[in-house]
């Protein structure tokens, strides 16, 4: 382990006050690592010898994954290569490849902690999605899986297989034969198969206190959409769970960190997104490049850590806005919008580096 990842995995775990000078190393690794991204960077007039605060660090669009090697390692060395679920693009799938999961397990084992498990170390733990070793492509089910090992009681599982499907049934009997807390963990469109089954079968449930749910995704490229306000409704009256033991992820193959918008049993408020503290997230301004006004609609800029060997700051085509200490997601970004994101794109691809040697592109 290189003595800056050892650094930026101590940051995770303990946490200082040190977030811009840790972001200017990572930001030196990856300018020096890739002659590719130290291109970019120098058409931004940034260098680390000019950029001094983590905000200047200039971002590479999430876009790259889906057209690039994004690596500041050779990518043979990878020990996974996570995809995106390919709903845009024409079905493109960005590629993450991932050199070290103890980072990746990390980032994911300290925030889901805090908001899913703040007040336990542990529970019965019943996953709505394939197990890792069906799906090891999936970041999610990566994640969903690693959070069942390291926080599941004995009998923990999965009802979800890539060949068969949601096995609704049984895990309604599952559910049914326990008398102890039960955390269940799915994408927001197998809960609605879940529920689906249930209102099918008439079937209503009294999950025991302590219950909780967290789902994540929505509905892009399915046939059925459910808003939030009534999915919470439906985990409420159908499970038993109250809407504060409900908590929505948001997270993308791009980023090795996720974002939640609650933390179970807290009292309700305003539901946003808190970044962990080894990331940043700014709204930016499409037309100017620069931070937007507070309250105004925005795109999404992610400065992850944990995406050590890949990209820190990643430019999404995500619309946001900024609340208090966190944001709320509104949505993609189109027209004008999607034009604004894809000025950092054209530098990538264009100029006098770019010469159609796209895999090559991170790993210089």
């Amino acid at each position: 382990m290189s003595n800056l990842q050892h650094k930026v995995l101590r940051f995770i775990t303990e946490g200082d006050r040190r977030f811009d000078a840790l972001s200017l190393e990572v930001f030196t690794y990856q300018y020096t690592s890739s002659v590719s991204y130290r291109n970019l960077c120098k058409q931004h007039g940034a260098s680390p010898t000019t950029v001094k605060r983590w905000e200047e660090i200039p971002a590479v669009p999430a876009l790259a994954f889906k057209h690039l090697e994004v690596a500041c390692q050779p990518v043979e060395q990878a020990q996974r290569v996570f995809l995106s679920s390919g709903t845009t693009q024409g079905g493109r799938r960005s590629r993450h490849h991932m050199f070290d999961l103890r980072l990746y397990e990390c980032a994911i084992e300290r925030h889901f902690k805090k908001h899913l498990l703040p007040d336990r170390d542990e529970i019965l733990t019943f996953v709505l999605m394939p197990p890792a070793d069906e799906m090891p492509d999936s970041s999610l089910a990566y994640m969903l899986d690693f959070a069942r090992q390291r926080f599941g009681t004995p009998g923990s599982g999965h009802f979800v297989s890539v060949s068969n499907g949601i096995d609704a049934a049984r895990l309604v009997n599952r559910m049914n034969s326990r008398d102890e807390p039960v955390m269940l963990l799915g994408t927001s469109f197998s809960f609605v198969h879940l529920l689906d089954y249930c209102a099918g079968n008439h079937i209503t449930l009294q999950l025991p206190e302590g219950s909780r749910v967290m789902d994540t995704g929505g509905f892009k490229g399915k046939s059925r959409e459910v808003d939030r306000d009534q999915l919470l409704r439906l985990f409420w009256d159908v499970l038993g769970v109250p809407p504060a033991f409900c908590v929505n992820e948001y997270g993308m193959s791009e980023l090795s960190s996720q974002f939640y918008d609650h933390t179970a049993g807290e009292k309700e408020r305003t539901r946003i997104y808190r970044p962990p503290h080894w990331v940043r997230t700014q709204v930016i301004d499409p037309r100017t490049s620069g931070e937007a006004h507070p309250s105004e609609i925005g795109i999404l800029r992610h400065w992850d850590l944990a995406n050590l060997h890949s990209a820190m700051v990643i430019q999404t085509e995500d619309l946001g806005r900024a609340v208090g200490e966190g944001f709320v997601v509104l949505g993609r970004a189109s027209g004008a919008e999607a034009r604004g994101c894809s000025l950092a794109m054209d530098e990538l691809i264009g100029g006098e580096w770019g010469n159609g040697e796209m895999g090559e592109w991170m790993t210089g």
